[in-house]
């Protein structure tokens, strides 16, 4: 198999795994080896998600820091020690906080510059924020200038709260529009306005889809065809590991019927360019 790169992961911390956010993920995941799910005091080992990767010939993982109006639940000093550990293998990813727009740019800047982050992520539904609200825009100008993508969610919530933040109609189409330089990826393929998805990825340059969240026996046909067609240089392989590990996102790979070069772009060739790994 072509060696993968898995662009959406977390190192949880116990301020992450206790959140109640991740109680219906528990529930969807029982009986799943999902690990790291498990609420828990005690800081998980980085090895056991280095394993993870390992079962699966996970070659790099984009690990992300998760900021809320509850405030960090994975700071970005914290990703920056993670993959301080195994440069090799880590990738960060940097998120702030969205309501002090002027301290979340000085952040933005540091976590890139001074911690080596190569990504943003925010989460629109833990702000209940959609990604055309007036917060975002100095950050999306500072990706720009840092040359960086701007990663997020799109597709209903799995966690209890609204799924509306996540259509990529009109919001994610407004983002690209104001912001043509910006890199946009949508993470979680955006079920159930998965067309939506396709049809953005296809009309702006600058606009990815990544299959997080999903094992490739849940992928849409639509996306399964615009894999195996045009769409092969836009979607990405991911896990949101730790909801899923890399090993069971991977089941039914074969059965999508992709040819070895879009293969390859999906599994780790897309994202080498996307994310100048």
């Amino acid at each position: 198999m072509a060696a993968v790169i898995d662009v959406w992961m977390q190192h949880p911390t116990p301020r992450f795994i206790q959140h109640d956010m991740f109680d219906s993920l528990r529930r969807w995941t029982r009986g799943q080896p999902t690990e790291g799910m498990q609420a828990t005091d005690q800081q998980l080992p980085l090895e056991l998600t280095i394993a993870a990767m390992d079962a699966a010939g996970v070659e790099r993982g984009l690990i992300a820091a998760w900021y809320g109006p509850e405030g960090p639940m994975i700071t970005n000093d914290e990703v920056a020690a993670f993959v301080a550990q195994y440069p090799e293998r880590l990738v960060g990813v940097a998120s702030v906080d969205l309501r002090r727009p002027v301290a979340a740019v000085r952040e933005l800047r540091r976590a890139v510059r001074e911690l080596g982050m190569r990504a943003l992520r925010i989460v629109p539904w833990l702000w209940g924020l959609p990604p055309n609200d007036r917060r975002y825009y100095p950050l999306y100008a500072e990706c720009v200038e840092l040359d960086i993508p701007f990663c997020t969610q799109v597709g209903h919530t799995g966690p209890l709260r609204t799924s509306e933040t996540g259509r990529p109609i009109p919001y994610i189409d407004d983002v690209a529009l104001e912001f043509p330089d910006l890199v946009i990826v949508g993470g979680h393929i955006g079920y159930p306005w998965t067309n939506e998805m396709i049809a953005l990825a296809t009309k702006y340059p600058n606009v990815y889809i990544d299959t997080s969240a999903y094992t490739a026996k849940r992928f849409p046909p639509e996306l399964v065809a615009y894999m195996r067609g045009h769409g092969r240089r836009k979607v990405m392989f991911a896990t949101n590991y730790p909801m899923i590990t890399a090993a069971r996102a991977l089941e039914g790979l074969d059965g999508l019927e992709l040819d070895e070069e879009a293969t390859e772009l999906y599994l780790s060739g897309n994202a080498r360019r996307v994310f100048g790994l």
